[in-house]
């Protein structure tokens, strides 16, 4: 399959999310561990919300965690993740000068954090070659037929053998657009589809 194709389509019909233009490691950090298990508009808003009150660790360990479980109570397991935040922030200005560090394996020390976010991290704040793999990125590998695997870790392991290095920080932002108003979990709208010619489902059909 001819992925450069794939993303040299959907690149043009897609605006960009807003972790393009928002370069603040401690911000996307925050925000991605929030994510999780949310929806992306719902994440965005109460991310806004919190770091308009408590925007750099040292804020955010000095806040009572009553009020920051109120700015993100919209998300789910907020209580929990409102606790990672500040256990989050605190190993930050203990061991890293209240500075996001930008290599994996310090990332992943952090609380709450595994690859996905690692990633994020990475790819978005630092510009790392770094392929985020969400729920629409493995969903839509495996659909596609660009990989056969049943976890998001190994879905990162084939996209990286898959795709050009070029390509791997446009995996997550285009398929997560593209999963989210085309190829949907239950419904994909096929017949709107720009890379329906390219994509293994439709082969299976025939």
């Amino acid at each position: 399959m001819d992925t450069e194709e794939i993303f040299d389509r959907l690149k043009p019909l897609y605006l960009h999310e807003y972790f393009s233009t928002e370069r603040n490691p401690f911000y996307i950090l925050i925000s991605t561990v929030l994510s999780q298990r949310t929806r992306d508009e719902v994440t965005e808003v109460a991310s806004r919300r919190l770091f308009e009150h408590y925007s750099t660790p040292i804020r955010m360990v000095d806040a009572d965690i009553e009020n920051i479980e109120a700015l993100i109570r919209d998300v789910g397991f907020y209580r929990v993740k409102a606790g990672r935040i500040k256990e989050i922030s605190r190993i930050l200005i203990d061991e890293y000068d209240s500075q996001v560090p930008a290599s994996m394996d310090e990332l992943l020390k952090l609380p709450g954090v595994g690859r996905k976010t690692a990633n994020c991290v990475l790819s978005y704040a630092f510009l790392e070659k770094a392929i985020a793999v969400d729920t629409h990125v493995h969903r839509i590998s495996n659909r596609l037929g660009l990989v056969e695997t049943t976890t998001p870790e190994q879905t990162e392991i084939e996209l990286q053998k898959q795709v050009p290095l070029s390509y791997w920080r446009e995996v997550n932002e285009l398929f997560v657009q593209f999963g989210k108003t085309v190829c949907k979990p239950l419904s994909p709208a096929c017949e709107v589809c720009a890379i329906e010619d390219l994509c293994a489902k439709k082969e299976k059909k025939k």
